[in-house]
Order: C-alpha cells, then sequence, then structure tokens
C-alpha cells in the first residue's frame, strides 16, 4: 500500500513512457481508484509509435495507424496531457510544461509531482551541413515515414511527366545518410518498392533510379556484426544500390548532394537518418548528465543522486551488470522495452517502502530488415540471412507491437499484402489538406502546393 498521496509525472509517451505507466497502472489499480495515487502522462502526440514498423509503413506494407498505438485507450487510468515539458525544477518538484492551450496564448503551465519518470526520448543528429535544414528528411516519426512515401512515389511521378532530363534526373535520385537501422531498413523498403511502382509507369524503370547509402564509417549495421554487415552491403549492391563507405555529406544545398570523395549528385531526396541524440530537455532539469548528455542512472533506474528521479531508455545511461567492462546499456528498443518494466515496477517498490529490482538482461541480437523477402539476423549467435531472418525479424516485432489489437490488424494486412498487390498512391496532398480550398476561396495557399516537395 503506498503510504501517501503519489503524483507521478511520467514525461515522454514513447516505448518507456508508454509501458511505464502501463506497468504503474497495474500495480497502483487500487491506489489510483481510491485517489491515493495520480499518473500524468505529458507527451507531444496522444500516441506511442512503434518505430521498428516505420520502413514498413513507409513501403505500405503496414497502414500507418497500425504502427501506433493510442495511448488514452492504452492507459484508461492515466492523465494523458498533449503537450511538451520545457524545463524541470526537481528540488522544487516542478515541471514547465507547454500544451495546445498555451499555443493559444494561455502560456506556459507549472505541474506538481512527486515522482518523476523521465523518457523523453532522443531527437535526430543533425550536423551543419549546408541545405539540409532546407531539403533534409528525417526518418524518426510515422509523419515523416509516409511523408517520405509520398514523396519518393511523386518525384516517380514528376519523372514521369518532364522532358528534362535534368529535372527527370534529380528526380529519380535517392541520398540517406546514414548506415544504422533506420537508414538501412528505409532505403531498403522504399528501394524495393518504387521497383515495384516502376512497373505502371510507361516511361521509368528500376534501372533509371539511383539510390545510393552514404556512410560516415567503414561499415554498416554494426549491431548485427561485420560478416552480416558486409553480406548487406553485398545484397544493396546487387540491386544496384550504391553503398558509399568512409563518406560524408558535405552539403545538399541547391538540391545537389555533394559527398566528401567529391561526387556530387543532383536530387531532390536526402533522407537524413545518421544517428540521434539526447533530447535538449535533458540539459533543462538540473539532473546529473554524463558527457554524452544523458541522465547518469543506477541499475535500479533511479537518476544517480537525485531522490524520486528515474530514466530509462535513450535519456538514461544505466550500467550494463551482464557486461564486464562497465559499459552502458545500448539505447536501443530492445532495452527501452524491458528496462520500462522494471521501471515501472521500482516505481511502485519505492511508494511502498519495498526493495529496488536490479535491469539486468543480456543483448539477445539484432533482426534487420532489407525489404519484401530478405534481412539479416544475428540471435543468440546465430547468423541468418535472406528469406529467414526477414521472417524472423517479423516474427520478433510482431510479438513486441503492443496490444493484442494491433498484433491482430498488422497481421492481418500482412496476410492482405500477400494476396494482392502493393498500393502505390500517393497522398502527398494530405500534408495541406486546406491548399485546394484556400486556393477556390481566392486566398495564398498556406502550405506547399501540390507536388512542390
Amino acid at each position: 500500500m503506498v503510504k501517501e498521496r503519489a503524483r507521478i509525472l511520467v514525461v515522454g509517451g514513447g516505448y518507456v513512457g508508454m509501458y511505464t505507466a502501463l506497468r504503474l497502472q497495474r500495480h497502483l489499480r487500487a491506489e489510483l481508484r481510491r485517489g491515493d495515487a495520480e499518473i500524468t502522462v505529458v507527451t507531444p502526440d496522444p500516441y506511442m509509435t512503434y518505430q521498428p514498423f516505420l520502413p514498413e509503413a513507409a513501403a505500405g506494407s503496414i497502414s500507418p495507424r497500425h504502427v501506433v498505438v493510442p495511448l488514452r485507450r492504452v492507459l484508461p487510468h492515466c492523465r494523458v496531457i498533449v503537450g511538451e515539458v520545457t524545463a524541470v525544477d526537481h528540488m522544487r518538484r516542478t515541471a514547465t510544461l507547454t500544451t495546445l492551450a498555451g499555443e493559444e496564448g494561455a502560456g506556459p503551465e507549472q505541474l506538481p509531482y512527486d515522482e518523476l519518470v523521465l523518457a523523453p526520448g532522443s531527437v535526430s543528429r543533425t550536423l551543419p551541413v549546408p541545405g539540409l535544414a532546407e531539403h533534409g528528411i528525417g526518418f524518426k516519426t510515422v509523419e515523416e515515414a509516409i511523408g517520405l512515401r509520398n514523396h519518393v512515389i511523386e518525384q516517380m511521378d514528376i519523372a514521369s511527366s518532364t522532358r528534362d532530363p535534368a529535372v527527370r534526373d534529380a528526380a529519380l535520385t535517392f541520398v540517406f545518410v546514414g548506415g544504422g537501422y533506420a537508414g538501412v531498413e528505409a532505403l531498403g523498403e522504399l528501394e524495393d518498392m518504387a521497383r515495384y511502382a516502376a512497373r505502371h509507369y510507361h516511361n521509368v524503370r528500376p534501372e533509371d533510379m539511383k539510390w545510393i547509402l552514404v556512410e560516415a564509417s567503414d561499415r554498416i549495421l554494426p549491431e548485427v556484426g561485420p560478416d552480416l554487415g558486409r553480406y548487406t552491403v553485398a545484397e544493396l549492391r546487387r540491386r544496384n544500390i550504391q553503398v558509399l563507405l568512409g563518406t560524408r555529406l558535405e552539403s545538399c544545398a541547391d538540391r545537389v548532394a555533394v559527398l566528401s570523395d567529391g561526387q556530387r549528385f543532383p536530387t531532390r531526396t536526402v533522407v537524413w537518418t545518421a544517428g540521434v541524440k539526447p533530447h535538449p530537455l535533458l540539459a533543462a532539469t538540473g539532473l546529473p548528465l554524463t558527457e554524452r548528455g544523458r541522465l547518469r542512472c543506477t541499475a535500479q533506474l533511479a537518476v544517480d543522486g537525485a531522490e524520486h528521479a528515474w530514466a530509462a531508455g535513450d535519456a538514461a545511461a544505466v550500467p550494463d551488470v551482464t557486461a564486464d567492462d562497465g559499459r552502458d546499456c545500448a539505447p536501443n528498443a530492445q532495452h527501452a522495452l524491458r528496462q520500462a518494466r522494471t521501471l515501472g515496477d521500482n516505481v511502485a517498490h519505492a511508494l511502498r517502502g519495498e526493495p529496488l529490482e536490479t535491469y539486468a538482461h543480456k543483448y539477445a541480437g539484432s533482426v534487420a530488415s532489407l525489404g519484401l523477402h530478405k534481412g539479416v539476423a544475428h540471435v543468440y549467435g546465430r547468423k541468418l540471412k535472406g528469406y529467414p531472418a526477414w521472417f524472423m525479424h517479423r516474427a520478433y516485432h510482431l510479438s513486441r507491437v503492443p496490444t493484442v489489437n494491433r498484433k491482430a490488424r498488422v497481421l492481418a494486412e500482412w496476410t492482405l499484402a500477400g494476396l494482392f498487390k502493393r498500393e502505390i498512391v500517393s497522398l502527398g496532398s494530405l500534408e495541406h489538406p486546406r491548399a485546394e480550398f484556400e486556393l477556390a476561396a481566392g486566398g495564398k495557399p498556406s502550405g506547399d502546393p501540390k507536388g512542390s516537395s
């Protein structure tokens, strides 16, 4: 039983935020009913995005709405606030947040708490590359994934309808920067989708398109090991994808990708997946950080040296007690999902004065998709490639996607996709739904006109 009324603030609605709140909701069910406990989740979006499915959503294998989990549905006993925490005063136990109402002029709010769970995740790590802010496309959210799908198909439409060879060449050149999971899986799925879509264009062939992967280090997919990394490079090159290792993007100004090896590619598509960095909020908390900007945590997922503060996932540097070299747990989904369960348990234990659990999980391995029926996997020391690895990738992530509802819907979509042809429709106008009406009403469209991206 909780000793006194506890206000728990969970910052972030991603893997860690949602699963921690879900765990606390189960542990504190009686206290929540009596009003002895209150769980508040502050998140920029009212849903959790299952990021490993973003490449398949971009390729049209999964509907975008099945990649996200509505927080209010899975957290009915929690208070969900759509907004962002901008600062934390842990000495006074208050958080400053802005909400949609604040954007309408209400101003920031002060939210008091007793226990703080920091799970804001990470943000894209960008570099001062000329033109990147204007022309780059990220790949961390479902909106970016669907926007990229629409953009790729739109470029094929542009190439099919123009007689200008320079415009056509730029439209059919796709540059991906970053050889980690996000970059390789997004490139593999979208190239697969575009190659299929090309059969429905009378004047666009797969060999007309240039797909380029730029990676600054000398290997890609380091998580699956050097052997499978080399296999992945060979597999991508077999599909006429240029894999440029030890190469950096120097500029993409004026829609020209300039690489460190001197190559220049006129292109209308630069996808930036070159890593992530801790969320800027962490620097505004006053809590102890590592040299890399992550919260310094104990193996019990408490912020080191700060009582009543907890963290996990990308925001936290958690010691890996299964390793002998004293390293921290890798900031990936495999650890985040498991840390969230332990974190939820430990917050409940702390409220009840019970001993805390130590987080311990030995890394099981990695799986990655390279397109339909293609993949690599290194799991429990076993290496798989091709169809078996792709099947394992799907089976693993189907088992990990939250809620039975989502599992059933994703499985149904995969089954239907095996029976029918792919959808290759671009709905780019969804990004600016009022543009046509504004034109009809005699106004100036607030967004980019259709076809200008």
